[in-house]
């Protein structure tokens, strides 16, 4: 599933259809399952036809493109969706086409596999109420004061916290499993049970894991099904410390073995040794941050 630093990576390789106007949205003709699309296609065109591109943003995990008239395309990639300036990897999951103004960029392409992704386009005040005001604060900016207090009294573990869109908004299974391990932290442990100098390493832990695969382009698993806007592969993949990386050694404390449990239907993958419920193992140092994080995301 695109998470924070795929949907970066697409926010940012869309980014040259600043100031094209559309010129045409169609939904080409797809026989497979229907993403949800509102309004209707005719709709969405009239609203859109000849609107300028004024920015592209990113909140959570959805691609923002806003336009002159406070309209915003909203889309959502959700499991397998992809938002391209290229060819995408085939044609038969092509859900949405913008026809642009430009030379060298002529349209934008939304592919979704599965078909679990959305588009919508919404008005200034949609955008607020139905998107931000539903969201937590973005994992890139998040403070770690803001992290603790939205999370603290939780009884849920850790691990499931960490994917709440209304706490932090971003995260999701692959970075939260990377975050863990970086910050040392069992991710069993329920939130009401973390010190305070817990919380503040899985913020770093946010800020250090989240940088680096931003950098990296994000993660191209075995499926193939991520790529970037011009259709390529991100390499963060070659870099993940333990998500599938079960019954592998742990690279940082070389004595635990990687494992594998299932939290909330989904697969968590840590070091039972190098992360505590308590303390900070011996193992466990101080998490660098090569970037700022708000360095990371800027334009």
């Amino acid at each position: 599933m695109p998470e924070l630093p795929e949907v970066e990576t697409m926010r940012r390789g869309v980014l040259p259809m600043v100031g094209h106007r559309i010129r045409a949205a169609e939904r080409p003709p797809c026989a497979r399952r229907p993403i949800l699309f509102e309004p209707s296609i005719g709709r969405f065109d009239r609203r859109v036809r000849g609107r300028l591109i004024t920015g592209i943003d990113r909140l959570g995990k959805r691609v923002i493109i806003e336009l002159e008239d406070a309209q915003a395309i909203v889309i959502e990639p959700r499991m397998t969706g992809l938002v391209l300036l290229s060819d995408p990897p085939g044609p038969e999951h092509l859900r949405l086409r913008l026809i642009l103004d430009g030379d060298a960029i002529q349209e934008m392409l939304f592919w979704d596999r599965r078909g679990l992704g959305t588009v919508r386009l919404l008005t200034a005040d949609q955008l607020q109420r139905d998107v931000r005001d539903r969201l937590g604060p973005d994992a890139t900016r998040i403070s770690a004061a803001q992290l603790r207090e939205n999370l603290r009294h939780s009884r849920r573990v850790i691990k499931v916290a960490l994917l709440d869109q209304a706490a932090v908004a971003g995260i999701g299974n692959l970075y939260a499993a990377e975050i863990l391990f970086v910050a040392g932290v069992d991710p069993r442990t329920r939130c009401d049970k973390l010190s305070r100098p817990q919380w503040e390493r899985i913020h770093a832990g946010i800020g250090a894991v989240l940088g680096e695969a931003i950098e990296h382009e994000g993660s191209t698993l075995s499926d193939g099904t991520y790529r970037n806007a011009l259709n390529n592969e991100g390499s963060y993949q070659n870099y993940h410390r333990v998500y599938d990386r079960a019954g592998l050694g742990c690279g940082r404390c070389s004595v635990g073995v990687i494992r594998r449990i299932v939290q909330g239907q989904r697969s968590t993958f840590f070091c039972p040794i190098c992360q505590r419920k308590t303390g900070r193992h011996g193992s466990v140092g101080e998490i660098e941050v090569s970037r700022s994080v708000a360095d990371a995301v800027q334009s």
